[in-house]
């Protein structure tokens, strides 16, 4: 009984330093694997990384498509511009040329 008394007496003076601990090592937890985690933010941040770059290069991409387009309007049509696109989606040239064909 002796032990029991002694016991309780232990668990009430350190109860309240065991559930702070317990409630302590649950937010930490969870601070560093949780769905808010400080991995999942650094993963993530890494992900905005990734697709900001690829914009750009996609920005690039139509930065260059639209000044094609814009050499095919009909405001300011570059005739030899039109005539290598024909050439090239038809795959036509005329009689009298000679065609080299690269490897690539």
């Amino acid at each position: 009984m002796d032990i029991l008394w002694e016991l309780q007496n232990k668990l009430k003076a350190y109860g309240i330093w065991i559930i702070i601990l317990g409630v302590l090592t649950y937010f930490v937890f969870f601070t560093i694997n949780g769905d808010r985690s400080l991995f999942k933010y650094f993963y993530l941040k890494q992900e905005i990384a990734t697709a900001k770059k690829s914009a750009a290069e996609y920005q690039k991409q139509k930065r260059s498509l639209e000044e094609k387009v814009k050499h095919l309007s009909n405001s300011s049509l570059d005739l030899d511009l039109l005539e290598e696109r024909v050439r090239i989606v038809l795959n036509m040239a005329a009689d009298d040329e000679f065609v080299l064909l690269n490897e690539d």
